[in-house]
C-alpha cells in the first residue's frame, strides 16, 4: 500500500510565508461563515501572518448572525492552513491577497459552539468513532441574471439557453470558463461545466472531498461564482426559485462512507444485486427516517419551497432508487471505490457545513440504530396518480418552511447534531424570517384580490 506523506504545520507554515513572499502578498482575508452561511471575513495585513497562523486574530461576534451575545463577543479565528489561497482576481504586478478559511474557537481556546464549521468537525469526529471517513460531493446550481443601472439584478436571465445547450444561445460559456480558471488556480479539480435547463441556469461541477473539505469548496465556490459574475456586470444567484413557471436550483449531495479499517467504500458490496451493501442500506434507512426533520435546514428558506413542487424535476416525495431521478435518494450507477448515495432535496441557499452535518448525521442514525430501508420506488413518481402515491405509502417533504421549521423543532437530529446554543439560534432565526414572510402584502395578493374585493 501507497503511503501517502502529510506534510507538517511546519512546512505548510513555511510554504504559505514563501508563496507570500513570491505573489506579493499584502492582504490576508480571515474567512468563516455566520448560521446561514454567509461568508464573513476579517482583513490583516500579511505582516501578521504569525498571529494569523496562531489564532490570535480576534473579532467581535456578536455581530454575527447566530453567534454571541454582546457581553460573549470576543472570538478567535483559528485559520485552517490546508485552505489557503491566493485570489486570482486580485493578482496585479507586485500585488497581490490571500485568504484562509477558519474555524472560530473561544478566548479559552475551547471551539466555539455556534460556529458551523465547529459543527461539522463534530459530525465528522462522530463518524470516526464509529471507524468511517465521511466523503461528501455537492452539485450547486446558479442562475445568472443581468443588472441594471445601479448594478443590482434584474429579472433578466442573461442567455435563453437550455440543458447541455452550446453557444451561441449559451452566453455564459465565458463567464463558466473565468470561473472553472479562478477555481483551478485556486486548487479546485474542476470535472463538469455546462448550461441547465433553465433560461439562465448554470452548473460547475468540482471533485468530492472529505466532509469538510467539500463544505469549504462549497463555500469558496459560491464566493468565487458570484465574484467572476460580477466582474461580466452580471448577478450570480443561488436562490432556489428565482422564476416561476422554471427549473429551480439545487445542491445534489452525493455522500459515502469510508471504512477505515478496511481502507475501502462501506457502502460497496459486490455480492449484492444492486451493489450495496448492509451500511449502504442503513444509511439511506436513516435518511429517510429524519429527512422530515432536517429539511429546514438542507431548504432553508421560504423560497426553498417553492422549489420542491412536482413538474420541475425537483424530489418532493420520499423515497429511494437506484436510477429514479425523480426520487429523493438516487444511488448513481457507479460502483467500487465510487459508491455513493446522493440525495437531491438539498438546496444551494443552504449553508454547506450544517447541510452536510445534519445529512451524515442522520445516515449515521441509520447505521448506529440498524435501520432497514424500504422498498425502492423504480417508477415516475411525478406521473403517478395522487391514489397511487397514496396506496404506495409515499410521503410528501413538508411543503413551507413553517411546517419545515415545526419538524425540525420537534425532532431529534438537530438538537443532536447542532447542539443547543445553535440550535436555539437557528430555529429563531426561521421562526423570524417565517414571520416577516407570514405579515408582509406580497405583489401577487394586490394583483389577484384588490380589484376584485
Amino acid at each position: 500500500m501507497t503511503t501517502v506523506s502529510v506534510p507538517t504545520r511546519e512546512s505548510l507554515i513555511e510554504e504559505i510565508k514563501e508563496t507570500i513572499k513570491t505573489k506579493n502578498v499584502e492582504l490576508l482575508h480571515l474567512q468563516f461563515v455566520d448560521i446561514e452561511g454567509i461568508l464573513k471575513h476579517v482583513t490583516v495585513t500579511a505582516e501578521q501572518i504569525d498571529s494569523v497562523v496562531d489564532g490570535k486574530i480576534m473579532f467581535d461576534g456578536s455581530s454575527i448572525t447566530g453567534f454571541t451575545p454582546i457581553n460573549q463577543s470576543d472570538l478567535y479565528l483559528q485559520p485552517d492552513l490546508t485552505t489557503f489561497a491566493v485570489l486570482p482576481w486580485t493578482e496585479e504586478e507586485g500585488y497581490s491577497e490571500g485568504r484562509f478559511l477558519c474555524s472560530v474557537k473561544k478566548p479559552d481556546g475551547s471551539d466555539f459552539e455556534g460556529d458551523p464549521r465547529n459543527i461539522l468537525k463534530k459530525t465528522v469526529e462522530r463518524a470516526k468513532e464509529k471507524g468511517y471517513s465521511i466523503s461528501v460531493g455537492p452539485e450547486l446550481e446558479f442562475f445568472l441574471f443581468e443588472t441594471d443601472e445601479y448594478g443590482l439584478p434584474t429579472k433578466q436571465t442573461q442567455d435563453i439557453g437550455g440543458y447541455f445547450e452550446p453557444s451561441p444561445k449559451d452566453n455564459g460559456e465565458k463567464v463558466r470558463l473565468e470561473i472553472y480558471r479562478t477555481l483551478k488556480a485556486m486548487g479546485f479539480t474542476i470535472e463538469a461545466s455546462h448550461h441547465e435547463v433553465a433560461e439562465g441556469q448554470h452548473e460547475i461541477n468540482f471533485k468530492y472531498a472529505d466532509a469538510l473539505g467539500s463544505a469549504d469548496a462549497a463555500t469558496t465556490y459560491k464566493w468565487v461564482v458570484k465574484t467572476v459574475a460580477k466582474q461580466f456586470g452580471l448577478h450570480a444567484t443561488f436562490m432556489p426559485k428565482p422564476l416561476g413557471g422554471a427549473n429551480g436550483s439545487g445542491m445534489h449531495t452525493n455522500i459515502s462512507l469510508f471504512d477505515d479499517e478496511k481502507q475501502e467504500n462501506a457502502f460497496y458490496d459486490e455480492s449484492d444485486k444492486l451493489g450495496l451493501s448492509k451500511t449502504a442500506y442503513q444509511f439511506i434507512a436513516g435518511l429517510i427516517e429524519n429527512v422530515k426533520d432536517f429539511v429546514a435546514v438542507t431548504n432553508p428558506l421560504v423560497n426553498s419551497y417553492k422549489r420542491l413542487v412536482p413538474g420541475y424535476e425537483a424530489p418532493c416525495y420520499i423515497a429511494w432508487s437506484a436510477s429514479n431521478r425523480s426520487a429523493l435518494i438516487r444511488i448513481p450507477a457507479t460502483r467500487g471505490a465510487g459508491t455513493r448515495v446522493e440525495i437531491r432535496c438539498p438546496d444551494p441557499a443552504a449553508n454547506p457545513y450544517l447541510a452536510f452535518a445534519v445529512v451524515a448525521s442522520a445516515g449515521l442514525d441509520g447505521v448506529e440504530q440498524e435501520l432497514t430501508a424500504p422498498a425502492s420506488v423504480d417508477a415516475d413518481i411525478f406521473h403517478m396518480s395522487a391514489e397511487e402515491i397514496a396506496e404506495r405509502g409515499i410521503e410528501n417533504l413538508p411543503t413551507s418552511l413553517e411546517e419545515a421549521i415545526n419538524r425540525f423543532e420537534e425532532g431529534e437530529i438537530g438538537k443532536k447534531t447542532f447542539g443547543e446554543h445553535a440550535f436555539g439560534e437557528y430555529v429563531a432565526l426561521k421562526r423570524g424570517e417565517w414571520d416577516e414572510f407570514r405579515t408582509t402584502v406580497h405583489d401577487w395578493e394586490v394583483a389577484a384580490y384588490q380589484g376584485k374585493f
